[in-house]
């Protein structure tokens, strides 16, 4: 398909990005994020949102209490967050457009999964436990398996190593800046899958910008059958 970098090797494997990419959980953070502020007289900005996004929760928390002056320890605000954020996750968790035609294109051809996140461990667990899909994947990465996480490439390249491949062999979604920044960093093919929430983010270094996790230059690049061929067969 013209207009897509090649890659210098061909792709052995794919990484996944959790919030926003494969989930509409960016939208129920928001809605955390407005609940929890809204209780203490703030707002929670876009100026806010563009600075937590992509990063590690409790890194993510600590700004939020730098940005409003706010009193609260990260634990408390975490505590919180999660009972808020378990009431919506029961009846508003949704896949993303697109997510599992191609983990089903994906599986077809026998390309391997992993997932790499800043999410901890239990949250990423128990989305992939409601979803159903955690047998899709090889492996899962939280915040707790790296010290650095992103924009740092540390999470990309232990998931290169799971996979067993060089970084420049995987395929990394990403639907945030920083995400990119770490997944670029890494040197593997990343491609920006921004949504809503990260639609005016930029992407220096990423290889292309998706439309949605439907969009032919992901199942080009990896010589897969477009989605809407394989719609038809679902």
């Amino acid at each position: 398909m013209p207009g897509i970098p090649q890659p210098n090797s061909p792709l052995r494997a794919v990484v996944f990005d959790l919030d926003g990419l494969m989930f509409n959980t960016e939208d129920l953070y928001q809605e955390v994020g407005a609940t929890v502020l809204a209780r203490r007289g703030h707002d929670f900005s876009r100026e806010l949102l563009d600075k937590i996004m992509g990063r590690q929760s409790d890194k993510a928390l600590q700004i939020m209490i730098e940005h409003h002056g706010l009193s609260d320890s990260v634990a408390g605000l975490a505590a919180e967050s999660q009972e808020i954020l378990d009431a919506l996750l029961e009846t508003r968790l949704q896949p993303m457009p697109g997510l599992l035609e191609l983990l089903a294109a994906l599986e077809r051809a026998g390309v391997p999964r992993g997932i790499a996140t800043g999410s901890p461990r239990s949250f990423l667990d128990r989305v992939l436990e409601m979803s159903g899909l955690r047998s899709h994947f090889l492996f899962t990465l939280a915040s707790e398996d790296i010290e650095h996480g992103k924009p740092a490439p540390d999470v990309y390249l232990l998931a290169a190593h799971k996979h067993g491949c060089e970084a420049e062999e995987i395929l990394v979604l990403e639907d945030s800046s920083i995400g990119c920044q770490a997944a670029v960093a890494a040197n593997t093919f990343a491609v920006a899958v921004p949504g809503g929430h990260s639609c005016d983010h930029s992407f220096p270094g990423a290889k292309f910008i998706a439309d949605s996790l439907q969009d032919e230059r992901i199942y080009h690049a990896l010589g897969l059958k477009t989605f809407y061929t394989l719609r038809g067969h679902l």
